[in-house]
């Protein structure tokens, strides 16, 4: 079950994505995954932290703004993305996080 923070992150990305049939949620990564023509484009963390999807291109930059660090998965880091603090996660910096992600996913080929 998510946390409080978690759901109200969830419920403040949902409001930001839309309801639309390119949006879908799926659950993994211990969070919510939020998916855009099938493409990953954030995920909820266990304390309210926001995985997002920069790509590898974009990772560099999106590390030195505030809050975000390297995600790393079995001690690796993943290049094409980062995690955001919850105490980084105000409503403008997580609709530009939003928006961030959103602009390399609308790059990729859609999946079923």
């Amino acid at each position: 079950m998510a946390s409080s923070l978690e759901a109200d992150l969830e419920n403040r990305v949902r409001a930001l994505l839309g309801n639309t049939p390119a949006v879908r949620e799926v659950r993994m990564f211990g969070g919510l995954c939020f998916m855009r023509n099938g493409n990953m484009v954030v995920s909820t963390m266990k304390d309210g932290e926001l995985l997002v999807r920069t790509g590898p291109e974009g990772r560099e930059a999106a590390l030195k703004r505030p809050g975000a660090r390297p995600m790393a998965m079995n001690g690796r880091e993943m290049k094409g993305y980062v995690i955001v603090s919850a105490s980084h996660l105000g409503d403008t910096a997580l609709r530009e996080w939003i928006a961030l992600a959103t602009v390399f996913v609308d790059g990729l080929p859609p999946k079923p």
